[in-house]
């Protein structure tokens, strides 16, 4: 009985020296572990609470269990055409095998440098085997836009001006897109499935590959923007001329219509001035018929007073002309 207290005493020590040295460790939720024993994995678990553990010669290595991000650095790659562009990409990965992770990377630093590999070789690739297009768009729905024309389209313009044909068909090249047969999220995909073989071999799930941005490198945006400037020249120099030939058919329209009309109005004025002439012959007739020498007086006078302000030097007034000057008789 003596004894007890003693047994009771060093198991309490033994206990408290246990415990000390931490034979216990404990997974969160989120986290998976790896048991590593003079340098060989024991162990892994992947379910959160707690675990055991040899004291002392066990050490435990924790990643994280969820879903991580990988962000790259944009980088300049050349499309099918040779046309070098800017592309910066995300992914979504995650420990999916903790003991293969450990023997061939060990390490999240040295996990992203692998992954920044991976990836961009991946994406070179992809990028580099199509068009720019298939990189930028994912849909044909930019044809399918209906755009109001202020002319006709190219079909109604067959019937029409050889000009509006001219305008249409340009209206048509610019504004239609060529037609991709992939896209970006098929880009996407190729990228994943390249890259998944790689990533299994380090015990990595690769879940996408999105292309956050595309954008042109210097020398393309010149050129872009050049060609761009040279479509709406072309369709601006097409709209100019097509309002030229309309404004020269306008005024070839409206100068004969104020012909016609001139000519309309100058026959329907001597019509009238010809039946006002004989109208005025017809009363002339009748008033010389009724008292003959006052008609002859009275056009005298007429005469008279239109031609005599008129001379500035009067040599002699014998003639008959003058004769109403002297007499009323003439």
């Amino acid at each position: 009985m003596k004894r007890l207290p003693a047994i009771l005493t060093v198991l309490v020590v033994l206990v408290v020296f246990v415990v000390i040295l931490g034979p216990f460790y404990i997974i969160q939720e989120g986290e998976q572990a790896v048991v590593i024993r003079f340098g060989e994995i024991v162990d892994t678990t992947q379910e959160a609470g707690l675990h055991y553990k040899t004291p002392v010669v066990d050490q435990v290595v924790k990643y994280s269990n969820k879903l991580l991000s990988w962000d790259g650095a944009p980088r300049r790659m050349p499309t099918a055409e040779n046309q070098f562009i800017w592309v910066d990409t995300t992914a979504r990965w995650r420990i999916a095998d903790p003991e293969l992770f450990y023997r061939s990377v060990t390490t999240m630093e040295r996990a992203y440098s692998r992954l920044d590999d991976i990836i961009e070789s991946s994406v070179r690739t992809v990028i580099s085997a199509n068009q720019l297009e298939e990189a930028v768009r994912d849909t044909n729905v930019i044809n399918e836009i209906d755009r109001s024309q202020p002319l006709p389209t190219e079909a109604e313009a067959d019937q029409q001006d050889e000009r509006l044909q001219e305008i249409a068909s340009l209206l048509t090249v610019v504004e239609n897109q060529s037609e991709i047969e992939n896209g970006r999220q098929t880009l996407s995909n190729e990228m994943v499935t390249r890259a998944t073989a790689t990533a299994e071999e380090l015990g990595l799930e690769l879940r996408d590959i999105v292309i956050r941005q595309i954008r042109y490198s210097d020398d393309l945006t010149e050129s872009v923007y050049d060609r761009m400037v040279s479509e709406r020249r072309q369709i601006a120099q097409a709209y100019r001329s097509y309002g030229q030939g309309r404004k020269q058919e306008l005024i070839g329209q409206m100068e004969n219509e104020r012909r016609s009309i001139l000519s309309g109005a100058y026959e329907r004025a001597e019509t009238i001035r010809g039946e006002a002439d004989a109208q005025a012959a017809r009363i002339y007739s009748d008033a010389y018929r009724q008292d003959a020498d006052f008609f002859s007086f009275w056009r005298a006078i007429e005469s008279y007073r239109r031609t005599m302000p008129e001379f500035r030097k009067t040599l002699s007034t014998d003639m008959q002309y003058f004769n109403y000057l002297y007499s009323e008789d003439g």
